[in-house]
């Protein structure tokens, strides 16, 4: 019983628990076995809560029993990534300087898990103050990519235990955040599926930030449908967040199975091909014609310019932003930092407040004129990486994997990253599909039609079979 629950998405442990197939206090067991069984190896998480996870599905099942299910995600175990806090549990950032900081607050999106009867059942690892694409992290360690037991291979980060968690069948779904690809290139290296939320969609109040103006808290899962579920408990107004002020939209769900037929998809332009693997580029043409062949229209798009053009003035207000947060903590070369990370952030210090100004002056106007672009289609697709994951020893800590996923940040759009292949020798690709800021529900629709005729999600990667 336990090794099928364990391999079970969001959705389906739902319908199970509304059938009594099992009960909450099975689901996390099952959950509990995985992490027991794998995290010596993988590294995934930075805390589990047994007890208390043990204690909130008895009391699920109680509540579930009597009737008093609260939603369909009553009774279902999730992960936290170690930004978002939760009172009285450490919340380290990913940072040795931070292993016994005690947060004050919870994140309104835990109170809105838990308030929807989900158990956390522990916190998932960084990149140190999430500010690497890579997964990497020198002082609390790098999670080990599923996908190869041989080769230790980059996880993606920021969002690096959340990944390996969830592709390992250890959780059924986490929680991570998005800068600049930080939910997506762990799911495009880890073989799963993510939701990078536009701003302000999520609150992210009690998370720990690396951009004020680009973070973006997203689901990490193993369908379309679970992120839409996700999304659903999480979004919403929050005082304590003015961003989150603006009115919301409909419920995903709603528009999630309508398929892709008359809609308008973008592919990428020739110039952004370059670089690019030709794994992932046939992986991607493959796509594309499946997509086609449901119904929708691919049509080439003309950019103002390369979408890995935004990239420099994503880093600007990037760094300068995470200088404002931690700056005390890496000009101090005595403090634990992550050797790659402190000068990432202390190139923030070098940033006028005149340039840190201009940069979100310019970022309007690209914002704009990136609008008119594409007021004629539906979405924009891309791969979500250049390359598969590579080993960790052959990472280069001065170069980014974002290339691809850092435009979609910097231009207040939404995306989410779906499986669409693999490598020869076995390792995940990834499509990136991105729509206009608010319109997750377009993203997620054609991510759902591209998964129901897909199997790709559902491969589990060696070291969790």
């Amino acid at each position: 019983m336990s090794t099928h629950l364990s391999q079970l998405s969001v959705h389906a442990l739902s319908a199970g628990l509304v059938a009594r197939r099992f009960s909450p206090v099975d689901i996390v067991e099952a959950c509990l076995e995985r992490i027991d069984a794998l995290e010596p190896r993988l590294n995934a998480f930075v805390e589990v809560f047994r007890g208390e996870a043990r204690m909130a599905a008895e009391g699920a099942d109680r509540a579930i029993r009597s009737g008093h299910a609260v939603g369909p995600l009553h009774g279902i175990p999730i992960a936290l990534k170690d930004l978002v806090e939760l009172e009285g549990r450490v919340a380290t950032g990913g940072s040795a300087v931070w292993r016994q900081r005690v947060a004050r607050r919870t994140a309104t999106l835990a109170k809105k898990l838990i308030a929807a009867g989900m158990i956390v059942i522990g916190k998932t690892h960084t990149v140190e103050f999430a500010y690497g694409g890579w997964g990497t992290n020198q002082h609390m360690g790098t999670p080990w990519n599923p996908w190869d037991a041989a080769t230790h291979r980059t996880p993606g980060g920021s969002s690096s235990g959340s990944g390996v968690a969830v592709a390992a069948r250890m959780v059924p779904c986490a929680i991570g955040t998005d800068t600049g690809g930080s939910v997506r290139l762990p799911a495009a290296w880890c073989g799963i599926t993510a939701l990078k939320t536009t701003v302000g969609r999520i609150s992210t109040y009690g998370v720990l930030p690396l951009s004020q103006t680009l973070d973006t808290p997203g689901p990490m899962t193993r369908s379309i449908e679970d992120c839409a579920l996700l999304m659903q408990v999480m979004q919403g107004a929050d005082p304590a967040d003015p961003h989150t002020l603006a009115p919301q939209l409909s419920h995903p769900m709603v528009t999630l199975r309508r398929g892709v037929s008359g809609l308008r998809l973008a592919r990428m332009a020739a110039s952004d091909r370059d670089g690019v693997e030709p794994a992932m580029l046939a992986a991607y043409d493959r796509s594309l014609d499946v997509l086609a062949a449901l119904g929708a229209e691919i049509v080439d798009l003309t950019l103002p310019r390369s979408v890995r053009a935004y990239g420099g003035l994503a880093g600007r207000i990037m760094s300068a932003e995470a200088y404002a947060f931690v700056g005390d903590i890496v000009d101090n070369n005595d403090a634990p930092v992550d050797e790659a990370i402190r000068p990432r952030i202390r190139a923030g210090a070098a940033i006028s407040s005149r340039q840190y100004l201009d940069a979100l002056a310019e970022r309007e106007v690209l914002k704009q004129e990136f609008a008119a672009a594409i007021a004629d289609v539906d979405a924009l697709l891309t791969p979500t990486t250049m390359t598969p994951a590579i080993p960790v020893a052959d990472v280069d800590q001065n170069s980014t994997p974002a290339f691809l996923t850092r435009w979609v940040n910097f231009l207040d759009l939404c995306a989410v990253a779906v499986p669409n292949g693999f490598t020869a020798t076995g390792l995940p690709l990834s499509l990136q599909i991105t729509c206009r800021g608010g319109d997750e529900a377009t993203a997620l629709r054609i991510g759902w039609a591209w998964q129901n005729v897909s199997d790709w999600q559902d491969r589990i990667p060696p070291m969790a079979e």
